[in-house]
């Protein structure tokens, strides 16, 4: 079962759940998506809601509709993706969670990176 908040329209957190899916290589680039139908099946939500999310898709460059075959990985989008999470990661994530660090105490030394 999958949850949904409100912190975002469903359909970005789908497409964002997908973008993650493709970050991972699942499915490998040139590879075809699941259907809308099985996609909509899978999280318990309109079929619309699926294709706004691989439209989104769409218009970040990670996926293309192929006519008559579904839609497909891009070349180079898990690239892509790894640059846009890292960039995002270090510009929004990483000052906070530095300075949370910091306000508790906590030193490189203290942090243990194998242990995930």
């Amino acid at each position: 079962m999958h949850s949904w908040n409100d912190q975002a329209p469903i359909y970005q957190q789908l497409a964002d759940r997908l973008a993650t899916q493709l970050l991972d290589g699942d499915p490998p680039e040139g590879e075809a998506l699941p259907s809308v139908r099985t996609l909509a099946s899978q999280y318990l939500i309109n079929p619309l809601t699926v294709s706004r999310a691989l439209q989104a898709l769409v218009d970040e460059g990670l996926v293309e509709s192929r006519r008559g075959l579904g839609m497909y990985v891009r070349d180079g989008a898990r690239i892509r993706l790894l640059h846009t999470e890292r960039q995002q990661f270090l510009q929004e994530e990483w000052p906070r969670l530095r300075e949370k660090l910091r306000r508790l105490g906590l030193k490189p030394q203290d942090l243990n990176w194998e242990d995930a």
